[in-house]
């Protein structure tokens, strides 16, 4: 975890230098599922932080910035926000468009999930910080669900997130844009109210960063869905006496 009053993309090395460099993933194409609902509500990650994680994968050819339609709009519009980040390397893709898919099985229900999220891709959950029970990391995963229907989980939504992060192989590399800390009252057009903490919180264990993350938020972690389902299949770190915070600690922040 590290602070981002002074730039970011230093931060942000910084970051990845001390969980020790991504060199394992570095290579091979990625795949950066971004979280934006409504470009309105500005409660989406900052460009200079897609950038930065954009450009630490330095030998990867192919680097895809990626979300899927929804009901506010398709997603290469919605992309849009972070067309500064895109190059020939870099480019917008709509998991709604790809004729290749993979089925998944999600809550009993077969889901198409576009080929570009399995391996040997590497997948990146990127998302900004927000308090209420959906979670940050996780939650982000609902827009891998290609149909604009995504509201059927939600009534079961800790289970349908973590079996859609396991119906694609995982998540290779979680961040957090803790520039701000968003309240989760939402209204429709309007930018929800937000909390500055100039913060990127990033790990190999999704899970981990999302408990991190929910306690800068203020909140219980195994309260959050996702986290308490994550628990009870072993599937990453939820004691935050036994995650290892390196950068700031998190005692100061919380």
């Amino acid at each position: 975890m590290v602070k981002t009053d002074r730039g970011v993309l230093k931060p942000y090395l910084r970051a990845l230098d001390l969980m020790g460099g991504i060199e394992d993933l570095n290579g091979r194409n990625v795949t950066i599922k971004v979280g934006i609902y409504d470009r309105k509500g500005l409660n989406y990650p900052a460009v200079e932080v897609v950038k930065a994680a954009a450009d630490s994968f330095t030998r990867s050819q192919k680097i895809l910035l990626a979300e899927s339609d929804n009901y506010v709009g398709k997603a290469l519009e919605r992309l849009q926000v972070w067309d500064a980040v895109f190059s020939e390397r870099v480019k917008p893709f709509s998991l709604s468009d790809d004729s290749c898919v993979k089925e998944g099985l999600v809550c009993g229900e077969q889901i198409r999930f576009s080929c570009a999220l399995f391996k040997p891709n590497v997948l990146v959950s990127l998302h900004v910080l927000r308090r209420g029970k959906a979670g940050s990391i996780f939650k982000n995963l609902l827009g891998l669900v290609p149909d604009l229907e995504k509201d059927r989980f939600h009534d079961n939504l800790g289970v349908a997130l973590v079996d859609i992060a396991q119906a694609v192989g995982w998540i290779d590399l979680a961040v957090i844009d803790a520039t701000y800390i968003y309240e989760s009252t939402w209204k429709k057009d309007t930018p929800l109210e937000r909390e500055r903490r100039d913060l990127l919180i990033v790990g190999k264990d999704p899970v981990a960063v999302e408990t991190i993350g929910s306690l800068i938020a203020n909140e219980d972690p195994l309260a959050v869905p996702a986290i308490a389902v994550a628990k009870e299949r072993r599937l990453g770190e939820t004691d935050p006496d036994k995650i290892v915070v390196l950068g700031e600690p998190i005692k100061s922040i919380i």
